[in-house]
C-alpha cells in the first residue's frame, strides 16, 4: 500500500485499456428512427450513419440526418436530398484534421445551401423546400436550417435547446423587416372588400416563409442562407427531434419531448407522428426523425423522471432550463454541460464571411466564397466593396463573390438590387455605385393588392 507522497506503479496494459476505454466513451453511439404520414408526398428525409472521411493515416466517421419539406411540388426537395450533402462537403477545404473539419462546417453549410439553390434554379422549376440539415461528428452537433422544419435537443442533463430557426413571416419580425427593406411586400391574402385571411406572406409569390431552397418565381427576397447552430454535447449524450411543420403545428417542443421520453428512437418517432395526427389530423405531410446520441455502454433511451411542465416557448432561439436528469446518468459518467460553439442567424453574407475563422485557406482567389463557382480574373466582387466604413479592409481584399451571389447578398442586406450597379475596374478591385440612397426601413406590414387573392401557397 502506498503512502500519500509515493507514486503508484501502473502496468502498461492497464494504461492502454484505460485509453481504449476513454476513446470508446468519446465516440458516441447513434441510434435513430423515423416515421411519416403523407398527404401531398412532398416530405423527404436523408439518413446516413457512419459516413467516412480520411484524416491523415486514419478514418473519421460522422452521421448526417436531414428533412426536406417541399412546397409547390416535390422537385426542390428531391434535388436538395440528392445534391446538398455533396455541395457542403465540396466547400470544406481538404486535408483538415478533426477539429478543423468541425470548425469549417458552419461556413461550408452556408456555401452548400446557396450552391444547391443556385443550381436548382437554373433548371427553371418553381418548387421550393424547407431544409433542416444535421451533421453529427463525435459529440458535436451542427444544424443548418431554412424554413419551418425544426430541430430540438434535450441533453441527458435536462433542458431544451432550439437548434434551428423558424423562418415563418408570421413569427419572425426580423425577416419581415429584411424583406420589406429589400423592396418586397409582406401581408395577408386579400379577399376583397378589405378582408384579409391566412398567415403573413411575401409578395410577389405569396410564400409564407422567408428562407428556402428553390422558389425562383418569388424573386430575391426569399434567400437560401441557413441559420446555423453548433453545439457540443457532454459525454452523457442526448436526444434530437427533427420534424416537419405537420408535427410542430400540433405539438410544442416540451410536449413532444415529454410524450416520447423513455421510448426507443424508432418507437418515439412513430408516437410523435401519431400524437400530431390525433391533435390536428392529416392536414399536411407529417414527418419525424428521432436521434439518440448515447455513450457506447449506455442502454438506449433510459426512462427519466417527468419534468415539471414549463411555460410555452416564447422565442425559438432561446434555451430553457429544466431539472437535471435522473441520477442513473451520473452513475455511468459524470456529465458536463452542453457547450454552444457557434450560432449565426443573420441572412447577411458579409457578416457570415467576416467572422473570425481559424483557417487561412478557406477561400480561393478566383472561386466564389459562397457557391464555389470558379470565376475568371476580374469577375469576382469583394464582399468589402461598397462598405461605408470598411476600416482596414479594402475593396480588393477577399473573399470574393460571383455576380449572382452578390445580388443575393444585397437582397439579404435590405438593398434593392435594381438600385445598384456593379463596375469591376481590374482583377482585384471593384466599386459599387448606388444610384439612390435608402433612408430607413419600409413598413413590414405592407398590404398586398387585392388582385393577388387568387394565389394561395402553402
Amino acid at each position: 500500500m502506498t503512502t500519500r507522497g509515493e507514486h503508484q506503479t501502473i502496468p502498461l496494459s492497464v494504461l492502454l485499456k484505460r485509453e481504449l476505454a476513454n476513446e470508446k466513451i468519446e465516440k458516441p453511439e447513434i441510434v435513430h428512427g423515423q416515421a411519416s404520414q403523407s398527404k401531398k408526398g412532398e416530405d423527404f428525409t436523408l439518413l446516413k450513419t457512419e459516413c467516412q472521411r480520411v484524416v491523415g493515416d486514419g478514418v473519421s466517421t460522422y452521421s448526417v440526418f436531414a428533412l426536406f419539406d417541399g412546397h409547390n411540388g416535390s422537385a426542390a426537395a428531391i434535388y436538395s436530398k440528392e445534391n446538398l450533402l455533396n455541395n457542403i462537403l465540396s466547400a470544406v477545404p481538404p486535408d483538415l484534421n478533426r477539429d478543423e473539419w468541425v470548425s469549417a462546417l458552419p461556413r461550408a453549410l452556408v456555401a452548400g445551401f446557396v450552391k444547391t439553390d443556385k443550381d436548382f434554379q437554373e433548371k427553371g422549376q418553381k418548387s421550393g423546400t424547407t431544409v433542416t440539415f444535421v451533421i453529427i461528428e463525435g459529440w458535436v452537433v451542427t444544424v443548418a436550417s431554412v424554413g419551418d422544419s425544426r430541430c430540438i435537443l434535450e441533453p441527458s442533463e435536462g433542458g431544451i435547446y432550439y437548434l434551428s430557426a423558424d423562418h415563418r413571416l408570421e413569427t419572425n419580425e426580423e425577416e419581415r423587416v429584411r424583406i420589406t427593406a429589400s423592396g418586397g411586400e409582406v401581408g395577408r391574402l386579400n379577399t376583397g372588400g378589405g378582408a384579409e385571411i391566412g398567415p403573413l406572406r411575401c409578395w410577389p409569390g405569396g410564400l409564407c416563409l422567408s428562407r428556402s431552397i428553390g422558389d425562383m418565381d418569388i424573386g430575391e427576397y426569399i434567400v437560401p442562407v441557413p441559420y446555423v447552430k453548433q453545439v457540443k454535447l457532454s459525454s452523457a449524450g442526448g436526444r434530437l427531434i427533427i420534424c416537419s411543420d405537420g408535427v410542430w403545428d400540433a405539438l410544442s417542443a416540451e410536449v413532444a419531448l415529454d410524450c416520447c421520453r423513455g421510448m426507443a428512437a424508432d418507437v418515439a418517432a412513430s408516437h410523435l407522428v401519431k400524437e400530431a395526427l390525433q391533435a390536428k389530423g392529416l392536414r399536411d405531410d407529417t414527418t419525424c426523425i428521432v436521434i439518440d446520441i448515447l455513450p457506447q455502454e449506455k442502454p438506449p433511451a433510459p426512462a427519466q423522471q417527468p419534468k415539471k411542465p414549463g411555460k410555452m416557448l416564447r422565442a425559438m432561439f432561446r434555451r430553457k432550463s429544466s431539472e437535471s436528469s435522473s441520477c442513473n446518468d451520473k452513475d455511468y459518467v459524470e456529465p458536463d454541460i452542453v457547450e454552444e460553439l457557434y450560432e449565426e442567424g443573420s441572412a447577411m453574407l458579409s457578416e457570415r464571411l467576416d467572422t473570425k475563422y481559424p483557417l487561412c485557406n478557406m477561400f480561393k482567389l478566383f472561386m466564389c466564397a459562397v457557391c464555389q463557382m470558379e470565376m475568371k480574373p476580374g469577375e469576382g466582387i469583394s464582399i468589402h466593396a461598397g462598405l461605408s466604413n470598411p476600416g482596414k479592409l479594402r475593396p480588393w481584399d477577399g473573399p470574393f463573390l460571383c455576380s449572382s451571389c452578390q445580388e443575393k447578398k444585397e437582397a439579404m442586406e435590405g438593398k434593392r438590387t435594381s438600385d445598384i450597379a456593379v463596375e469591376v475596374t481590374d482583377e482585384f478591385s471593384c466599386n459599387l455605385h448606388f444610384e439612390s440612397a435608402k433612408d430607413g426601413l419600409y413598413n413590414s406590414m405592407v398590404k398586398p393588392p387585392s388582385n393577388r387573392d387568387s394565389l394561395l401557397l402553402s
